[in-house]
This record gives structure tokens, C-alpha cells and sequence, in this order.
């Protein structure tokens, strides 16, 4: 795994980033080089000075955004893979602000698949959503076509031969913008209620560390034009909500736009390429046939994979555990919040 001696990560001043930054270099010496590209100067400053990558010679940081493609031209150079995390991931910023979300996540994403094909990266691999499986908001549905143009990517790339794969998971536990912090800053303010969408809502959750493990098999096992899908556990958000704090009143507050009951990470629809894999699936192109497909259980054509037909849940008890590792690790961007981990559910 990871023969590849010169890794880019953009957006790698975010959550995965710097966690799966962190993951490479502990675990595999012999990379030479990671390049962080993203366009805030501050959070670069700050990730260059903590203690987990302080001085390190291995690390490069390169300012720039995704929608400049000779800014990108410049950071690939003698790259071998990329590891593409940068993304607008706001759905109510990504409404309010649709041809910023279609710049960012859509051409952004074609001008790192040309820049990979034109500098000979051997390998990309783009972060997904569950959110653009069967999309009902421009987020997901800019991150669907992101997609659709990365799983392209390899026939896209002629002789050149590079390839691209797609890692698709739901939400993690305490990234910025998820429900968790939100809550976390409610209770420190002492509110008396917490606001729930829907009481029949699921969402899948996740650590970092799950998704860091199927980033590093895609890239181990890929030819090319497969879209990987984590096997995760799903999460009733009226039991995360005792979780986060068994006194508090639930205040249903109505399903917000662009909100499902349920998040989809593999349509009825895609039944038909999906294989199945001890901890994942795999979904192969429906428009050009795979080489060298990895051996899987076929599933059932009326196959789908949602947070409300899944076969693992997290109990409130185990969030409670999942929320005060988080709250442990450094390295995560969180407001400081701890949970009685004995505390009646």
C-alpha cells in the first residue's frame, strides 16, 4: 500500500485532511513528500505548528484553490497521488450560493482530473457524500456530478493511464458543521430543548479513523472507476440526541429544504454494478465496462443502502463513547465538551 512517494491532499487543512495526513505519516516512512493544498493561509499556519506535524521536512504547504487550474498545474508537479477532499459541504450555503458550489465541487473537480492526467499522477482518489447518492440538494448534487467525472477519469486519461476512484461515507462524528458540535454548543448555553427535524430521521455516523482505513484500501486495491462505499453504522438523531444529553426536551422543528428522513449511500439503481466486500461495496461504471473488477458478492437488483434499512446501529451508549474519544484528539477541530460517560441514557 501507498508505494507512491509523493502525496497531494486538497482541503488538507480540514478534519480528513490533516488526520489522514497525520495517519501517513506514522504509518508509511518511506513517503517522501505530502503537499497540503487549500486556500486559507491561517489554518495552514496553524496546522504547520501543531505539535503532530511541527518541523516535519516532509510536509509542503501550497496556497491555492481548486478552481485555479495553473495554480493546480504548479502543485501536481511530481505528484503521484492525489487525494482530493477539498469541497463546498454547506447544503444551506450551497443553496444560497449554488454557481460557487457548481465552481468548487464541479469544475474543481474536472481541473483535477486534467491536471493529474497532463502531470502523470498514477492515482486519484476523490471524497464523496452520502448526500449525492439520489441527491435532493445542490450539494449533493454537485457532488454526484463530481462523481460521475472522477469514475470517467480513467478512460478520460487515454494513454496516459491514470486512475481514478471515488470513496464514498456519511457523516463524521464531530467534523465542523455536523449536528454534533451544533448540539454541543447548545447544551454549553444551556438550552432547555433540542431541535429535532423529524423524529423518524437516520443518518449514518462514522470516526475519521474508518474513513481514513477505506481511503487507504481504495488505494491499495483500485484499477480505476470504482466508487467504494463505506459500511457504516446508522444512528436514530432522537437517540443522538440523548447521547449528547438524556435531560434535555426534543423539539420537533419540521424537515428543513433539501433534507432526506433517510441518507442513501447506494440507490436501487446502482443494485446492478454494486458487489459486496466483508466491511464495504464496491459500484462499478453502468457506461463502460471495468478491467480487473475485484472479487465481491453480487447483491440483489432490488438492493439499497440507507441510514433506515441498515443492519448496524450505534447504541446511545457507544455515541456517548464515540463523542469522548473525539473530544480526546487533538487533532480534531471541536468546541471543548464532555460527556458523563456512566450518565443514564
Amino acid at each position: 500500500m501507498f508505494t507512491e512517494r509523493s502525496i497531494l491532499v486538497t482541503g488538507g487543512t480540514g478534519s480528513f485532511g490533516k488526520k489522514f495526513i497525520q495517519h501517513i505519516l506514522t504509518n508509511y516512512q518511506y513517503v517522501e513528500r505530502i503537499a497540503v493544498f487549500s486556500r486559507d493561509e491561517f489554518k495552514q499556519f496553524e496546522m504547520s505548528n501543531m505539535p503532530e506535524f511541527a518541523g516535519n521536512p516532509k510536509l509542503r504547504f501550497f496556497l491555492g484553490d481548486v478552481r485555479d487550474k495553473e495554480r493546480l498545474m504548479r502543485a501536481i508537479d511530481g505528484v503521484d497521488m492525489v487525494i482530493h477532499a477539498a469541497a463546498l459541504k454547506q447544503v444551506p450555503a450551497c443553496e444560497y450560493n449554488p454557481f460557487e458550489a457548481v465552481k468548487t465541487n464541479i469544475l474543481g473537480a474536472q481541473n483535477i482530473i486534467e491536471t493529474s492526467i497532463e502531470r502523470n499522477v498514477k492515482k486519484v482518489i476523490a471524497l464523496s457524500t452520502d448526500k449525492a447518492c439520489s441527491p435532493i440538494n445542490l450539494y449533493g448534487a454537485t457532488k454526484l456530478c463530481s462523481d460521475k467525472l472522477f469514475i470517467a477519469g480513467s478512460v478520460y486519461s487515454g494513454r496516459h493511464n491514470t486512475k481514478f476512484s471515488v470513496v464514498r461515507y456519511g457523516n463524521v462524528a464531530g467534523s465542523r458543521g455536523s449536528v454534533i458540535p451544533f448540539f454541543q454548543k447548545l447544551i454549553q448555553e444551556g438550552a432547555k430543548e433540542l431541535p429535532i427535524t423529524d423524529y423518524r430521521m437516520t443518518r449514518f455516523w462514522l470516526k475519521l479513523e474508518s474513513a481514513i482505513d477505506l481511503v487507504c484500501y481504495a488505494a491499495e486495491k483500485m484499477n480505476g472507476g470504482e466508487l467504494f462505499v463505506k459500511k457504516i453504522p446508522s444512528m436514530k438523531m432522537t437517540d443522538l440526541a440523548k447521547a449528547m444529553d438524556p435531560h434535555l426536551r426534543l423539539k420537533e422543528i419540521g424537515i428543513r429544504p433539501g433534507e432526506k428522513i433517510h441518507e442513501m449511500m447506494i440507490s436501487v439503481e446502482d443494485a446492478r454494478n454494486t458487489i459486496e466486500m466483508d466491511d464495504h461495496y464496491v459500484i462499478y461504471p453502468d457506461a463502460y465496462p471495468s478491467k480487473n473488477k475485484l472479487l465481491g458478492k453480487p447483491v440483489q437488483n432490488d438492493f439499497e443502502y440507507h441510514s433506515g434499512n441498515n443492519n448496524e446501529w450505534l447504541t446511545v451508549e457507544q455515541m456517548k463513547n464515540l463523542i469522548n474519544e473525539i473530544n480526546n484528539e487533538s487533532i480534531v477541530e471541536k468546541p471543548t465538551f464532555r460527556l458523563r460517560v456512566n450518565e443514564a441514557a
